[in-house]
């Protein structure tokens, strides 16, 4: 059985998320976004884990957990305290479909849950990303709204820990 692990992304990362960003499937999911590698692994705000994910040791994909309340962007703009919010993405497009991100994201849910504060998890797949929003569905997450986040045209999604704890 492979094993995923997550483990603090740093620095020294730099180059395979610089690889992982020119990877068509990951520029399919979320074209716009410029995530300033090089000065964001540097920093480790309260409200964020960035979170290298590997298989049996070897890096397989990316996963960042915020507090969208905290994070200083407002990029989710006014929401509730003690909410999460979910990147993930797997890296090169041979680990796709292959059950892993399906265990990143229960892992993810897990770790964010894990607080007895955390009530809920936000995510926000492209409306034209019809897999992603397939995937989140089936992981109990519930369709809230469509927004635009700068150039992005999103689904916002949101699983309450009450449907979790059901699974």
């Amino acid at each position: 059985m492979n094993q995923i692990t997550f483990r603090t992304a740093t620095i020294e990362d730099l180059d395979i998320l610089l690889h992982w960003d020119q990877q068509q499937h990951v520029i399919d999911a979320d074209p716009d976004d410029d995530w300033d590698w090089a000065n964001e692994l540097r920093r480790y705000p309260a409200w964020r884990e960035q979170l290298l994910v590997e298989l049996d040791g070897r890096p397989l994909g990316f996963l960042q957990i915020i507090d969208p309340y905290l994070e200083d962007t407002h990029y989710w703009g006014d929401v509730d305290q003690n909410l999460r919010a979910i990147d993930i993405w797997i890296g090169e497009a041979d680990d796709l479909g292959k059950g892993y991100g399906t265990e990143m994201m229960r892992q993810a849910i897990e770790r964010c849950f894990a607080s007895p504060k955390v009530t809920g998890i936000l995510i926000d797949p492209l409306v034209t990303n019809v897999k992603a929003i397939r995937f989140y569905e089936r992981m109990g997450f519930e369709f809230v709204e469509h927004r635009d986040f700068d150039s992005s045209h999103c689904a916002v999604y949101k699983l309450q820990k009450s449907k979790w704890k059901t699974k």
